[in-house]
C-alpha cells in the first residue's frame, strides 16, 4: 500500500492505493487556517500542516480498512513556493508564506531590476521571477524581520518541510524548487549568484537543501515518528514535489500531448515537455517535472478562491451555486468580472484588485454575477492557456481537476471557453493520486508509465465536448473580457 498526500493552501489531503489492484482504498482531510492581512499577507503556520497530515492520516487508514504497517511508502506534495526558514533547532523562524502572498511585491520588481530585467532572469534562471516565488519572500524577511532573517539556517518549501518532519532530511527535487526563483530550471540546479543577490550574508551551500532526483528517496521515516504512527521501520518517503507537478502525475500528463488544468483555490495549466522551453512571454515558468523533462505551467491566483466569495455573499451552497450558473446565459446578460481579489500573476497585476463591471439595474441579479465570476475565472485560463501556445494548441484533451471541476456547468464552460474536450479523472485530488503514484515509482513497483496506465483513469461521465455555438458567443465575450482588462490595467 502506499500513501499520497497533498498539503494545500485550504488542506491537507490523504489517500490510501493499492497498486497491485490499481484502486484507491481510502481518502481523508483536514482543513488549514489562512491568515490574511494588509498589503496582500498570506501566510499559515507549519505546525497546522503537522497536525492536518496526521488526522488525516488516520481517517484515510481507517476508511481504507488497513493498518498503517501495510504502509511502504509515502510521497508529498505540497502548495508551491512558500517560504519555511528554520532555524538551527529545525523551527520555524516566522509563519509560513504562500505563493498566494502579494505583501513581497515591492522586493520582487527590486530584484528582477538586479539581476538585469526580464531577460537577466531568464538568462540566469530559464525563468522570470514573479512575486509569488520564494526568492521575493526571503527579501522581504531580511528587511521587514532581520531578527528572524539572521537566524535563518536553512529555507525549505512546504513539501520540503513535511519530508524534513518525516525524515530529518532536508532535501529538494527540481519541480518544486523551480518555482523559489534562485534554482536554475535548464541547468536543474541552485543558483548561487542570484541566491546571494536575494539573501547576500546567507550561506546558499549551508541554507539551501540537498537537491535528489525525482525517483530518489528523500529518505525513511524516522524510527520515532514511524512508531507513533503505527508505520514499519522501512518506510520509504519519495522525493514528492510541487502540487502542479504531481497534480500532472496524477492525471497521467507525462507524456508531450496533454493539458492539465486545475480548477482549485488558484488556477493552473501545464503541459509536459520533453525539453527546456525558451518562453515567449515572462509569465509562462519553464518549471521542471517532478519525474522527468520539463513542465511549463501558467498560474492564475484567482479561481475557487473568487468564486467562493461570490457564493457566500449570496449564502448559496454548492449545489445552489451551480444552479445560478446554469440559469445565466453565456456572457452573463453583459456582466463582466475581473476577479483579482488576491492581486493576479497572469496577467502580471499583483496589486489590483476586483472589478465588477457592466452593471445595470437590469443585469445585477445573483445568477449573472456568480456566472460571470465563473466566467471571468475561465477567460484568465484561456489568457493563460494561448501563453502555452503550440504545447496547449496541439492538445485534443484537458483534464480538469481541482474543486471546480465538480461542477458540470464549470466543465461545460472551460470546454466552450477553450474550445476543447474537457474531463476529469476519477481521482480528482489528482496531486495526492500523484504523491502515491511517485511513491511507488521510487519503491520500484514499475516504471511511471505503468504506474500512471494503472492507477489513473478518466470519468466519462465528467467529460464536456465544446459546443460550436457557445464556442462563437463566448470567442466575442472573451474579446470584451480582453477590451476591459485593458481598459483598466493597460494594453493585454
Amino acid at each position: 500500500m502506499y500513501l499520497g498526500v497533498d498539503c494545500g493552501t485550504q488542506s491537507t489531503k490523504v489517500v490510501v492505493v493499492d497498486v497491485q489492484a490499481g484502486r484507491l482504498l481510502g481518502e481523508a482531510s483536514r482543513p488549514h487556517h489562512l491568515v490574511e492581512g494588509d498589503n496582500g499577507r498570506r501566510e499559515q503556520s507549519p505546525d497546522e500542516w503537522i497536525e492536518a497530515f496526521t488526522g488525516a492520516f488516520h481517517e484515510a487508514l481507517d476508511r481504507a480498512g488497513i493498518q498503517a504497517n501495510t504502509i511502504r511508502a509515502i510521497g508529498i506534495s505540497g502548495q508551491q513556493h512558500g517560504m519555511v526558514a528554520l532555524d538551527a533547532a529545525g523551527k520555524p523562524l516566522h509563519p509560513a508564506k504562500l505563493w498566494c502572498d502579494t505583501e513581497s511585491n515591492v522586493q520582487n520588481q527590486r530584484l528582477i531590476a538586479e539581476l538585469g530585467g526580464e531577460q537577466g532572469c531568464i538568462d540566469k534562471l530559464g525563468l522570470v521571477l514573479q512575486t509569488g516565488y520564494t526568492a521575493s519572500k526571503v527579501a522581504w524577511l531580511r528587511e521587514v524581520h532581520p531578527e528572524a532573517y539572521r537566524r535563518i539556517d536553512s529555507i525549505l518549501l512546504p513539501h520540503d518541510y513535511l519530508n524534513y518532519w518525516l525524515t530529518g532530511e532536508k532535501v529538494a527535487e527540481a519541480g518544486d524548487a523551480s518555482g523559489t526563483g534562485y534554482f536554475d530550471t535548464r541547468r536543474r540546479q541552485w543558483q548561487h549568484e542570484v541566491f546571494a543577490t536575494i539573501a547576500p550574508e546567507l550561506d546558499a551551500e549551508r541554507v539551501l537543501p540537498r537537491l535528489i532526483d525525482s525517483q530518489q528517496p528523500a529518505g525513511q521515516v524516522r524510527a520515532e515518528l514511524a512508531q507513533h504512527l503505527g508505520l514499519r521501520d522501512d518506510v520509504l518517503v519519495s522525493s514528492g514535489g510541487g502540487d502542479n507537478m504531481l497534480g500532472a502525475i496524477g492525471t497521467g500528463n507525462i507524456l508531450p500531448g496533454m493539458v492539465t488544468m486545475s480548477l482549485g483555490t488558484s488556477g493552473t495549466i501545464c503541459a509536459h515537455a520533453a525539453e527546456s522551453v525558451e518562453a515567449d512571454s515572462a509569465l509562462l515558468a519553464n518549471f521542471c517535472a517532478s519525474h522527468e523533462g520539463w513542465l511549463p505551467l501558467i498560474c492564475t491566483m484567482n479561481v475557487t478562491s473568487a468564486t467562493t466569495r461570490i457564493r457566500e455573499l449570496f449564502g448559496l451552497d454548492i449545489a445552489g451555486f451551480n444552479t445560478a450558473i446554469e440559469s445565466a446565459p453565456v456572457g452573463s446578460d453583459g456582466v463582466t468580472v475581473l476577479p483579482f481579489f488576491n492581486g493576479e500573476r497572469v496577467p502580471a497585476l499583483p496589486e489590483a484588485s476586483a472589478s465588477f463591471l457592466g452593471l445595470t439595474s437590469r443585469n445585477t441579479t445573483p445568477d449573472n454575477l456568480c456566472r460571470a465570476v465563473v466566467e471571468g475565472a475561465t477567460f484568465g485560463l484561456r489568457y493563460g492557456l494561448e501563453l502555452l501556445g503550440p504545447l496547449a494548441s496541439q492538445a485534443s484533451q484537458i483534464r480538469l481537476i481541482g474543486g471546480g471541476a465538480r461542477s458540470e456547468a464549470w466543465r461545460q464552460i472551460v470546454a466552450d471557453i477553450t474550445d476543447t474536450e474537457v474531463i476529469c479523472p476519477v481521482v480528482t485530488d489528482a496531486a495526492a493520486l500523484g504523491g502515491a503514484i511517485q511513491a511507488a515509482w521510487c519503491a520500484g513497483e514499475g516504471s511511471l508509465e505503468e504506474l500512471c496506465g494503472r492507477l489513473v483513469a478518466v470519468d466519462e461521465g465528467s467529460r464536456a465536448v465544446p459546443s460550436r455555438v457557445d464556442v462563437e458567443r463566448y470567442d466575442q465575450v472573451y474579446a470584451n473580457y480582453l477590451a476591459r482588462l485593458g481598459q483598466l490595467h493597460g494594453q493585454f
